[in-house]
């Protein structure tokens, strides 16, 4: 009983629980449980970038073939767009056949304040602008702001920088990896208090959205998860066939970041935790450093599904028929809108917002319809998006010679 206890994986379920609990008959606690949820994801936040940064720097310092790091990175991006494009069709497929949208009537208020603040952030964006962001003009301003691609481009110059230097490097090489073994054990102390923070998110959503928001839209949220449910183990178990590693295993070996994830609604909230676990499951410090932060921005399939499906969705909703041409141009738009998403909460609304406004057929007010239950399928995509990119990086890892499974 006492090991059960301080195992994290039933904390976290617990906490869960105890979230959708108070949820239901404290909502005066919701303002308290979105402070304890935000201050867990920014505890979380915080060693993001550093951990990123080491990781990539020590593997790609520790590689003596830098074209590998060129074919690692092209590997990635190949698998990336095959997969999240399989993502995409299999959400139009599912939203076409089910039609979730046909015979929709509305009961939920739209919440106008926030449709205009996405409607703006989605007008001030610009895939041209998406590719030049990734260049810093300050290495320390993208440090402060956690921003991801930039850290990641940052660090491949840096290791790039300190393999040319020989063994006078191995000084600064030693170090880093002091460092890095710093800031890992500060996730571990970090970890401790990760059902604190899932009761806190499951509570706010909860007390917040309420469980009658889900009615009217319940079709497309069962449609929504089904597709990803299909999509984790049928198309995500072939491919783990193909390479010869089983799904089940993986899952198991990451379960308690799925639930951290499904308790903070945040895939960033398991981004530190997934990278040290996919090392322990046998992929080298090099393949994850690079595939992991890159996936979060470049193979977000829990995003793509819901992009896709929520699309058809409205047009059904607006009683738009869509042609198969206009199906695969929305396809298309949505495979280089998809990549712009980061793996926190609310961005899908902003990319489907951009959607909308790029093909110019769909009403983009459409959007507030999604609002009260988007919180509800971001579980469902984060932990999609999460589960896909260590799938990506085993992938790219066992492609490489780069994969050693753990002793059993």
């Amino acid at each position: 009983m006492k090991r059960l206890l301080t195992n994290l994986t039933f904390q976290v379920i617990l906490a869960i629980i105890l979230g959708v609990i108070v949820g239901l008959y404290f909502k005066p606690f919701a303002p308290t449980a979105q402070m304890i949820s935000k201050v867990f994801i920014s505890l979380i936040t915080m060693l993001i970038a550093p951990i990123i940064f080491f990781t990539i720097v020590l593997g790609i310092a520790g590689m003596s073939d830098m074209k590998k790091v060129g074919r690692v990175g092209g590997k990635a991006l190949l698998y990336f767009e095959i997969v999240t494009t399989f993502a995409l069709i299999i959400g139009v497929t599912v939203a076409n056949l089910v039609k979730p949208g046909e015979g929709f009537v509305s009961t939920v208020k739209a919440d106008t304040s926030k449709l205009e603040v996405y409607q703006k952030a989605a007008s001030e964006m610009h895939w041209g602008d998406f590719l030049a962001h990734i260049v810093p003009s300050n290495a320390f301003a993208a440090f402060a702001a956690g921003d991801i691609l930039q850290i990641l481009f940052f660090a491949i110059l840096f290791g790039f920088g300190l393999s040319k230097m020989g063994d006078s490097g191995k000084v600064v090489i030693d170090l880093f990896e002091k460092l890095s073994k710093v800031f890992f054990n500060m996730m571990h102390i970090v970890m401790k208090v990760a059902p604190i923070g899932a009761f806190g998110g499951m509570a706010y959503t909860i007390s917040t959205y309420g469980i009658k928001t889900l009615q009217p839209l319940a079709l497309l949220m069962a449609s929504v998860y089904i597709t990803m449910f299909l999509f984790i183990f049928v198309i995500l178990n072939i491919i783990c066939r193909i390479y010869k590693f089983s799904l089940w295993q993986y899952l198991k070996h990451v379960k308690e970041e799925i639930l951290i994830v499904l308790g903070t609604s945040s895939s960033e909230s398991a981004l530190p935790g997934m990278m040290e676990k996919l090392e322990k499951f046998g992929c080298s410090k090099s393949v994850v450093g690079l595939v992991i932060p890159a996936g979060y921005s470049f193979n977000l399939d829990g995003t793509t599904i819901y992009l896709s499906m929520s699309v058809i969705f409205l047009a059904q909703v607006f009683h738009i028929p869509l042609t198969l041409a206009q199906q695969l141009g929305i396809i298309g738009i949505l495979m280089i809108t998809s990549k712009g998403a980061a793996g926190v909460t609310g961005s899908g609304f902003i990319v489907l917002t951009s959607t909308l406004a790029a093909i110019k057929v769909i009403p983009v007010e459409g959007v507030a319809i999604l609002l009260g239950v988007d919180r509800f399928m971001s579980e469902a995509r984060a932990i999609t998006n999460v589960i896909g990119n260590g799938v990506a990086t085993i992938v790219i890892a066992k492609s490489e010679g780069e994969f050693k499974p753990p002793a059993p």
